[in-house]
């Protein structure tokens, strides 16, 4: 009879039916090594590249802070020398000088000089402090870069596991479909056998095609899976052959209240690393704009000076009127001040930093104004999603109860068989948007995450 093909459809729905929740189903068990999000967003963390980078940006910063430090302390200059010179005796300028003693390589010695200068830094007008306070400016740019970066590789995670999540949804929905489409063209295969008059040719070409396109849609779930794993694997650093299973099977959407607009875009001009980089990045910029403006000052220092030079056959001279350069020793202590005039470089250098920190004032207008619109992008997202996972769940629930009520019509004579495959194609339809809306709102509420620099466990999920 007809009517066994689709009690066998009732049968299925009903079942279905009463295992159904607001989320999905109890999910199936799991084998091999099964992660959960926030365990896949630490092995990449911990696994990417891009963070390497960061802190290797991190410590050139504070190599350069410790270069600017290391200017205040003072600094020792040597020169060493070894070499030929000619002999002189003190009766060569006793009484009188004599100018006609001609060279001769008999006459060579050999010498040996040490020269030392000591320059102590005692103040420079800001070179030195505003280099400091840039260079420790520019260390927190670099942190908050890198806390931008780690939210960048949370948002891919959360795409990339919610996105295998849900291929493998509709994989399951799939073959939940073909399983019962199997069986019911058996039976009205098995009936039109028998000579029943309750079933014809029709049904079968509908059942048939109704496969093709189940198969179809499985192809197309198994590749979906395929990718997000590969990229899930990728993004953790995991081999492309590693045993890798999450740890619940089904999409889940948590119905909690969502606080107001408000609440998320002050959270994130609170805490988005971006408005800090840009803030530690404006007092680094207006630091190197007074460094620069330092260069029209001199630096005052205190130096030393030490100088000694011995050579054989030199007999030394201690008179202060001379001075020579193969045999002697020298000392002294002095305050000096050094001004270095460049005729306009000081001055195009200042304009050129001053530059810099303008084009920040910019990026921070930018980002005042579309740092909100963003979050409010996500957060309508997110509201709609949310709906949408509501109206999608009730639309799926009364096409099962239409195929329910379907085949009881047709059991009655009440109604014709084309509705019991209306009615399946709708529960599908339905079904599969409930799981891209739970998908949407998981992505939607990851961007928030993203957009306001929420910690792994955002209240969402």
């Amino acid at each position: 009879m007809k009517s066994f093909l689709y009690t066998c459809i009732a049968a299925w729905l009903l079942f279905s039916l009463t295992g159904t929740t607001f989320a999905a189903e109890t999910p199936p068990p799991t084998t091999g090594m099964a992660l959960t999000l926030d365990d896949c967003i630490r092995m990449a963390l911990k696994a990417a590249p891009e963070l390497g980078e960061a802190d290797s940006d991190i410590a050139l910063a504070s190599s350069k802070l410790d270069e600017a430090k290391s200017y205040r302390f003072p600094r020792l200059e040597m020169t060493a020398l070894v070499g030929p010179a000619p002999t002189a005796n003190r009766s060569d300028i006793s009484p009188v000088v004599r100018t006609d003693r001609g060279f001769s390589f008999d006459s060579l010695t050999w010498f040996t000089s040490a020269d030392a200068t000591i320059i102590q830094p005692l103040y420079t007008f800001g070179k030195i402090s505003e280099n400091m306070k840039a260079a420790t400016h520019g260390i927190e740019v670099d942190r908050s870069r890198k806390q931008q970066r780690a939210n960048e590789i949370v948002q891919q995670v959360n795409e990339y596991y919610n996105g295998l999540l849900l291929a493998r949804e509709m994989k399951e929905l799939v073959l939940e479909v073909q399983e019962i489409l199997t069986r019911s063209r058996e039976k009205a295969q098995k009936l039109l056998e028998q000579g029943s008059d309750t079933v014809d040719q029709m049904d079968l070409y509908k059942l048939d095609a109704f496969s093709g396109m189940a198969a179809k849609y499985l192809e197309e779930a198994k590749k979906g899976e395929e990718l997000a794993l590969a990229a899930l694997k990728a993004r953790m650093g995991l081999p492309a052959n590693a045993q890798l299973e999450t740890g619940t099977e089904r999409l889940v959407i948590v119905d909690v209240e969502i606080p107001p607009l408000e609440n998320y875009v002050q959270s994130a001009r609170q805490r988005r690393p971006e408005f800090h980089q840009i803030s530690e990045g404006l007092k680094a910029r207006t630091a190197l704009v007074e460094a620069a403006k330092a260069n029209y000052y001199p630096d005052v220092f205190l130096g030393g000076l030490f100088s000694w030079a011995y050579a054989e056959d030199r007999e030394r001279v201690k008179n202060p009127y001379i001075n020579d350069p193969l045999n002697h020793l020298n000392a002294g202590v002095a305050l000096g001040a050094r001004w270095k005039l460049d005729f306009g470089i000081t001055t195009a250098k200042v304009a050129g930093e001053r530059a810099q920190y303008n084009r920040l004032l910019s990026t921070r207008v930018y980002a005042d104004t579309n740092v909100p619109l963003q979050v409010q992008k996500y957060y309508l997202e997110l509201i709609e999603a949310k709906n949408s996972a509501a109206a999608t769940r009730s639309a799926y629930m009364n096409a099962k109860k239409w195929a329910v009520t379907a085949i009881a019509n047709f059991d009655f004579g009440l109604g014709p068989a084309k509705d019991i495959f209306e009615a399946l194609q709708a529960y599908s339809t339905m079904r599969a948007d409930f799981f891209k809306s739970i998908y949407n709102y998981r992505i939607a509420a990851a961007n928030l995450d993203y957009a306001t620099n929420e910690p792994l466990h955002s209240h969402h999920k």
